[in-house]
């Protein structure tokens, strides 16, 4: 296939030179914040998790593509993302699995992507700088620079009410009963919580008295897109709801827990995107190499009555907090890994033990 020339523009100016591709091929722009993802695999997964909403993620893997798309791999029902930075995207799709190509997924859902780039002087660039917004397309530079410019990060904005579910809907068969605060939930979490609950999958602006009228046996923060900071709505609700219920929290779910328990957030330089972050057990003392998909983070002594029970061992950012009192447990990273390890999968089962101890003294 012969590709129109495009380019990536950076908000600081930097520029790199590519080939069009996805959506791109019949032109227009892509605009967002500039991220990288360092997981080998899992590109589909990547795509389709909603906590990218807002982003251009690039992958340091130079082959993306090349073992196609299934739809058993979806971790929701379409790309929030805004586009996509690869070194090489295969033409043919390699594997047993493939139900596709990944190039014409991208056309499907009109997500812009840019191939032929250099990717590891693009994440040195990002490593050093930090996440930026960026510009992608087949104009000029120029043009590219200034819708660059004008492009916004994730800075104050609540885009877990943008990915949400707008409905209540239900999933799972098994004994217990959770409510799950859809924040941008990805598939893989409610197959996971699936195999001890009946999951009743709630929009972001449910309130309290909602969630309770539910009478659930455990309460799930999910992950999801944006800054925590900005969900003063869904902050209010978790603070009216810690105690209620066994409580676990994961990525945005756990900054959401610790805004609500009195903690503070940061934005990182250019996040944790991908599936081999060492994090530390610090009750155990083990090492859990897991998957992460984050921009913000909690600052770390900003949450009265809470224990850090896991740290990430490449920067020192807080992992995981417990509040014993409130039965409530959340972690930064992806315990259910979508793609990724499964060192942490032990959270989903000590979530079902907490529920089944307190529904045993209600």
């Amino acid at each position: 296939m012969r590709r129109p020339k495009a380019h990536l523009v950076l908000s600081d100016g930097t520029t790199f030179e590519g080939e069009a591709a996805g959506a791109l091929l019949e032109g227009g722009v892509v605009t967002g914040e500039a991220v990288f993802n360092t997981a080998l695999s899992g590109y589909q997964e990547v795509i389709t998790d909603p906590s990218y909403a807002g982003q251009v993620v690039a992958f340091t893997y130079p082959h993306i593509g090349n073992y196609g798309v299934c739809a058993d791999d979806f971790e929701s029902a379409s790309i929030h993302l805004e586009g996509i930075i690869v070194r090489d995207l295969p033409p043919v799709a390699s594997s047993w699995r493939a139900e596709g190509a990944l190039e014409p997924l991208l056309i499907e859902a009109g997500v812009g992507a840019i191939t032929g780039i250099d990717t590891r002087r693009l994440t040195r660039h990002l490593r050093d700088a930090g996440a930026l917004p960026c510009a992608i397309g087949t104009g000029t530079p120029e043009e590219l620079s200034r819708l660059a410019l004008e492009a916004t990060g994730t800075d104050g904005c609540d885009l877990a009410s943008v990915v949400s579910t707008t409905t209540a809907y239900q999933v799972g068969s098994g004994p217990l009963r959770v409510v799950a605060l859809d924040l941008g939930v990805k598939r893989t979490i409610l197959d996971r919580l699936s195999a001890f609950a009946t999951i009743e999958v709630v929009p972001a602006g449910t309130t309290a008295d909602e969630i309770l009228s539910l009478d659930p046996d455990g309460i799930f923060l999910s992950n999801g897109p944006g800054d925590p900071a900005a969900l003063d709505e869904v902050t209010a609700t978790v603070a009216n709801l810690v105690g209620a219920r066994p409580m676990l929290g994961i990525c945005l779910g756990h900054q959401v827990l610790a805004a609500a328990l009195g903690g503070a957030t940061f934005k990182l330089p250019f996040g944790h995107h991908g599936s081999n972050h060492p994090v530390k057990n610090l009750a155990t003392g083990h090492v859990e190499i897991t998957a992460q998909n984050h921009n913000y983070a909690v600052v770390e002594g900003s949450i009265p009555g809470a224990t850090v029970t896991h740290v990430n061992l490449n920067d020192g950012v807080i992992e995981g907090i417990a509040v014993p009192s409130a039965d409530a447990v959340s972690v930064q990273h992806h315990p259910e890994a979508g793609p990724g390890p499964h060192d942490a999968t032990y959270l989903f089962d000590d979530f079902a033990a907490r529920m089944t101890s307190q529904k045993g003294r209600r």
